[in-house]
């Protein structure tokens, strides 16, 4: 049985393991103490604490689904949930999700705008967009953009939404037709073709059991930092381990200096030096009662994009009596302007506790996908892989880091 080593105990990680570890031997190396990557949680004050986003379950593939629920119970293990999401306008006023359904919530004379915006999209039917700023114009009109699409995607990205490309936000964006967006108006049609539109969520423990339970039955080397792939004739030696594949599932940014000499990658250090991504400032608050899931907010009053009422997903998630929830602000903010924007924030948000995580969102450009695919293409001859969100800088939610896993154990299966 051949040897295969991962780098990196977040969800790609453990979910590849899964995948191989009944062909091959498979060992884990995680650099912290526990499991999970992007997906960990813990416990502040009786609050579960997810220290990165919210992340809840589902997927439009069954082959992931089907994968995923054979190692839990869904029953016993999971509730599920329909999206509950509003927009916190600057004025104050709550607007269902998405905002284009929803028109009809808005003030008289923004409405009034609104359905003069969407005939003007059809007289003049827009070229295909080449760009995000292009793409939400030609779609939902000058007043949704001006108030709500560009100062909430601003304060995400920190960037022109002219420069955002559409290709790596692929499958994210909402793509209703204007007769959709005209008849959703009348008849108050919720969206349910959205991403987690609805959604499984653990009754304990949030997305830190989802990292537990897949962690079970691996051979997994936590504390382990990797700084060396080193080659050994056709092998490759990871902390004294001899194996005939690894699998990189960490940052790509790391991976020239942590790859053996004697592959030549040296065409790819500026590219990969030059990648963009943004950090995530999360933040743990006490907020208001109330029967939300997402608030997302654009106003300019304060820094924070969205509230994730993590304490509506399950109970358990609360200290008694309280309603928990993560706000996060995009890159790094200190205590200090945390707390001040706070007090600015809609359902009075007190602070509990935060953390800065440096790499959160992956920024792709036009060239991205091809410096990767051409780099994957490299170093797969030497059989090393890349897999997961900062190894292939793809914007991969839980389930999408998921079925690249079982994508790419796949074709490693039938070697």
């Amino acid at each position: 049985m051949k040897n295969i080593a991962i780098i990196g105990g977040g969800i790609s990680g453990l979910s590849i393991a899964h995948c191989l570890k009944e062909k091959y031997q498979v060992k884990v190396f995680e650099k912290e103490s526990t499991p999970g990557g992007l997906i960990k949680c813990t416990h502040v004050n009786g609050n579960l604490y997810h220290m990165v986003g919210g992340h809840v379950f589902n997927s439009r593939h069954q082959e992931i689904l089907d994968w995923f629920w054979t190692f839990f119970d869904k029953e016993k293990e999971f509730t599920k949930a329909s999206r509950n999401a509003v927009i916190s306008m600057a004025d104050g006023r709550l607007v269902g999700y998405p905002i284009e359904n929803h028109a009809y919530m808005l003030d008289q004379m923004m409405m009034k705008n609104f359905i003069y915006d969407l005939t003007e999209l059809i007289r003049s039917n827009p070229p295909c967009p080449t760009n995000f700023e292009e793409f939400l114009q030609n779609k939902f009109g000058k007043t949704l953009y001006d108030n709500y699409f560009k100062p909430y995607n601003e304060k995400i990205w920190h960037k022109k939404l002219k420069d955002v490309p559409l290709s790596w936000l692929e499958g994210k964006l909402p793509m209703p037709t204007i007769e959709e967006i005209i008849y959703n108006n009348f008849n108050h049609v919720k969206e349910m073709n959205m991403v987690h539109s609805s959604f499984y969520y653990p009754k304990l423990n949030g997305s830190q059991f989802i990292a537990d339970r897949l962690s079970e039955g691996l051979d997994i080397v936590y504390n382990s930092d990797i700084k060396r792939i080193e080659r050994k004739g056709k092998k490759w030696i990871i902390n004294e381990f001899e194996c005939d594949k690894v699998i990189f599932c960490g940052n790509v940014k790391d991976l020239p200096s942590t790859l053996d000499y004697s592959i030549d990658i040296s065409a790819f250090i500026k590219p990969i030096h030059d990648l963009e991504y943004h950090g995530t400032t999360s933040v743990l608050c006490e907020i208001t009662p109330n029967p939300y899931s997402w608030i997302y907010m654009p106003s300019s009053k304060h820094l924070s994009h969205r509230i994730i009422c993590t304490g509506n997903f399950s109970l358990t998630n609360n200290a008694r009596g309280k309603v928990s929830g993560t706000i996060e602000f995009t890159d790094y903010i200190s205590k200090e302007n945390i707390e001040a924007n706070l007090q600015l924030m809609p359902f009075s948000p007190k602070y509990l506790a935060h953390q800065y995580t440096q790499y959160t969102y992956p920024i792709q450009d036009t060239n991205t996908r091809i410096m990767i695919d051409e780099l994957k293409k490299r170093i797969q001859k030497e059989n090393i892989y890349l897999l997961g969100r900062f190894a292939e800088w793809e914007y991969y939610n839980m389930d999408a880091a998921m079925g690249a896993a079982i994508k790419l154990s796949k074709s490693l299966n039938i070697m």
